[in-house]
């Protein structure tokens, strides 16, 4: 269990899955106290260089340990990834009080909050946009890849990415783990888990993010039949048309 006698998990790529925090795998384990520590440090002195990403906080932020990113849940991915697997783009919310090898890189917040968050991590997760990463990942994704990723953002107040939000902040808090973020969603804690349910609105989820990219009826027609050689996505097609045609009405 994480936490027990002062140590936590260190999580790889494979510790996590799509809408699955914790998959049971895990790389090793660390003592809490000098791991927060030593990221604290690395933290302070990476502030002062222009080209980390920590240099777009504050000297409040940084100085702050109670801010560590590790504390927190946050969003990962795993590096090692190619466009013949299941799934290309693999990301999660991951909980707090845990630190992640670097095959897992997980995302900084100097601007948004929660609800950002969980509307980036509805886009990742959905096969729409998995269509397009599988066209220009061949091996590995990183960060220069996907920060070229086109994220449609209409803003807050939109009712489709209001949807989004809300669908990904679901499935997202599985667990008490995540209950500050859920509650700064505005999202029950475990209301997905249920497999039905779940899977119910990671089809929605399609549906949404296919609307905010503009997409229609044929363009849905080509992501589903051409994402795989292997799998058969006629059923989950179906199942998603059926929510993009709702949203049409």
């Amino acid at each position: 269990m994480n936490g027990e006698n002062g140590r936590w998990l260190v999580y790889k790529g494979a510790s996590f899955d799509l809408w699955n925090p914790d998959t049971g795998v895990y790389y090793a384990s660390v003592d809490a106290e000098a791991i927060t520590h030593h990221l604290q440090d690395k933290r302070q002195r990476q502030h002062r260089t222009s080209k980390s990403p920590f240099s777009e906080f504050t000297v409040e932020h940084i100085e702050d340990p109670e801010t560590l990113p590790c504390l927190n849940p946050r969003i990962a991915f795993r590096d090692i990834t190619n466009s013949t697997n299941t799934r290309t783009v693999v990301a999660a919310l991951l909980p707090g009080e845990l630190v992640i090898t670097n095959k897992g890189p997980y995302l900084l917040w100097p601007k948004g909050g929660e609800s950002d968050q969980a509307f980036l991590l509805g886009v990742l997760s959905s096969m729409v946009l998995d269509w397009y990463a599988r066209r220009v990942v061949e091996l590995n994704l990183n960060f220069h890849i996907l920060n070229s990723f086109p994220i449609p953002d209409p803003g807050e107040g939109h009712p489709v990415r209001d949807r989004v939000v809300e669908i990904a902040g679901r499935l997202a808090a599985t667990d008490e783990r995540f209950a500050d973020w859920a509650a700064e969603v505005g999202v029950p804690v475990g209301s997905a888990n249920d497999e039905v349910v779940k899977h119910d609105l990671v089809c929605e989820l399609d549906a949404c993010v296919a609307h905010l990219y503009g997409l229609d009826e044929d363009d849905l027609a080509v992501i589903y039949e051409t994402f795989s050689e292997t799998v058969d996505y006629a059923e989950r097609h179906a199942a998603v048309l059926t929510h993009f045609q709702r949203l049409l009405e």
